[in-house]
């Protein structure tokens, strides 16, 4: 198993638009297309303005097949122009992650 790591900045005082514009468009999407969401969340303390989900996949392979059948639907396309339109990012990151020998997820 890997896991995608993926950490989105918010400009001040817009994350809770962007997490609307997520819940509504990209939702439905990304659990029809990439199924296994292992968490997602918005910062409490720390650095703020961030969201930050993760997604399991059983390989790099398996990631990229997922995420390709995504992209290639149309209201994904609709999701990210909506997005772009809004305005509310600063940085999009993302790192994969394979887990240790002792990790309860595996």
């Amino acid at each position: 198993m890997i896991v995608d790591l993926r950490i989105y900045t918010c400009k001040p005082n817009r994350m809770a638009e962007f997490v609307k514009i997520y819940e509504e468009l990209a939702w439905p999407l990304q659990k029809k297309y990439l199924g296994n969401c292992l968490g997602w969340y918005t910062t409490v303390e720390g650095e703020l303005n961030r969201v930050v989900h993760l997604w399991g996949y059983e390989d790099q392979g398996d990631r990229e097949k997922r995420r390709k059948a995504m992209a290639a639907d149309p209201d994904w396309g609709n999701y990210l122009a909506a997005v772009a339109k809004a305005e509310v990012l600063l940085n999009m990151e993302n790192r994969i992650l394979a887990p240790t020998g002792f990790s309860p997820v595996k």
